[in-house]
């Protein structure tokens, strides 16, 4: 069990309706540490989301920190989600975990077609900073 998950699924369980559901997304975005400008740019976009997203990880004591931004703040709410649920994790942790808060919340069944798309084009990406740093960390060993 994981607990920032199981904390995620206690607070969407407040919320009976999906409009509440998504304003409380909308809040969650406004929550996310800004990215960096200089991250705002086209290697750092997030090819298959409907809107803009940026991603960018930086590693600390062999965790990864997510720094990231959307052009639409529901995506915006959703990466913040994701931030909180993998940020300080280690690239095995963050490779291995799964992501069952995003099935638990009813996230992807409210989710448009292109939007869920977006959701599992940020969720390779993470993975694949992860799978990056794990590499490197492989190569030096």
């Amino acid at each position: 069990m994981d607990p920032v998950q199981e904390n995620i699924i206690e607070e969407f369980a407040l919320f009976e309706d999906w409009l509440d559901k998504y304003d409380y997304l909308i809040s969650l975005s406004e929550q996310l540490p800004a990215i960096d400008p200089a991250h705002r740019t086209e290697q750092y976009l997030i090819n298959g989301c409907q809107s803009r997203v940026w991603i960018d990880a930086r590693e600390e004591g062999g965790r990864l920190y997510f720094t990231a931004d959307s052009d639409a703040i529901i995506t915006k709410g959703i990466i913040s989600l994701l931030i909180r649920v993998l940020n300080g994790r280690t690239p095995q942790e963050i490779l291995s975990t799964e992501l069952y808060f995003i099935d638990r919340i009813g996230l992807e069944a409210n989710l448009s077609p292109t939007r869920s798309n977006g959701l599992h084009a940020m969720i390779k990406q993470m993975r694949l900073y992860a799978l990056a740093f794990a590499n490197k960390h492989a190569e030096n060993a």
